[in-house]
């Protein structure tokens, strides 16, 4: 080690020795050592974007949105078809403990199937389904409303396995249409549109560690910025001809105690972007 890092102004002597960088000062050659601020942002996922950090292909991912030069991922990741809420953040012990099981985040989705379900395949649906990887079982379930050759529904899941609305529904014999993450755990999609993103307030992060921690053992998040700023998947034309701000009608969470936030828009990075995801219907 010789003697160049220091913690509180002891020199470390054994490898591996853990430190709280958020509460302890790390010094090497006697240069104090910050680490990077923690951010966070809820997007509105469009259909067609990737949520993975890796892809060989080049495709557009959710990460390519939001302009910043930090390392971002994503928490809990939606497939590629599937649109709505996804919480993106530089904070890997918030991430790892909201996808962590033991603390039963639930996450709502918006659900439009092929049909109309009946009362015992919905009452099946709710009381446990058989997957390859085992049972699958929903928190709570409800329909919408009706159409005529399809149905909307609102699902609550606590689990996150791989494609598993999609999987449940199949098995009972109801094709997923279209599936939309509205909410997770305490935090909303509110009125962004696909593409759009804005970072959360500290109300927010201090809701979300709150859920992920054992009761009574609760962290306060670091104040940031509530700034709501936007972007959408287009064409490379259309990036290149988009610029100016617009008003922002973003929802804010409750007691953000803000007002007259502006979305702006970024360029995205990849030149075979998507066009922009159709609005739902809420």
């Amino acid at each position: 080690m010789q003697g160049r890092v220091q913690v509180d102004r002891q020199v470390v002597t054994e490898l591996g020795t853990r430190v709280d960088p958020g509460s302890q000062e790390i010094r090497v050659d006697g240069a104090v050592v910050r680490p990077a601020a923690r951010i966070y942002y809820v997007l509105n996922k469009p259909a067609g974007v990737l949520s993975t950090n890796m892809d060989p292909e080049g495709r557009l991912r959710v990460i390519d949105i939001i302009p910043t030069e930090e390392r971002l991922f994503t928490v809990g990741r939606l497939d590629r078809m599937s649109e709505g809420l996804i919480l993106v953040t530089n904070d890997g012990e918030l991430a790892n403990q909201l996808a962590h099981p033991r603390y039963g985040v639930t996450k709502t989705y918006r659900v439009q199937v092929a049909g109309s379900p009946t009362r015992a395949t919905l009452e099946q649906v709710r009381t446990g389904v058989y997957l390859d990887d085992g049972p699958a079982q929903v928190d709570a379930l409800r329909v919408k409303r009706r159409l005529a050759k399809s149905t909307e529904m609102e699902m609550v899941l606590s689990e996150g396995r791989n494609r598993e609305i999609r999987r449940v529904l199949a098995r009972v014999g109801h094709k997923v249409l279209k599936l939309k993450r509205i909410a997770l755990g305490p935090l909303r999609l509110g009125k962004l549109q696909p593409g759009e993103y804005r970072e959360l307030t500290a109300a927010e992060v201090r809701s979300l560690r709150q859920i992920s921690r054992p009761s009574g053992d609760t962290v306060e998040a670091p104040a940031r910025s509530r700034s709501t700023r936007s972007t959408r998947s287009e064409t490379p034309a259309r990036r290149r001809k988009q610029a100016g701000q617009r008003a922002s009608p973003a929802g804010r969470s409750r007691g953000a105690g803000s007002s007259g936030r502006k979305r702006k828009t970024a360029r995205g990075r990849k030149q075979n972007s998507p066009r922009r995801g159709r609005k739902s219907g809420r």
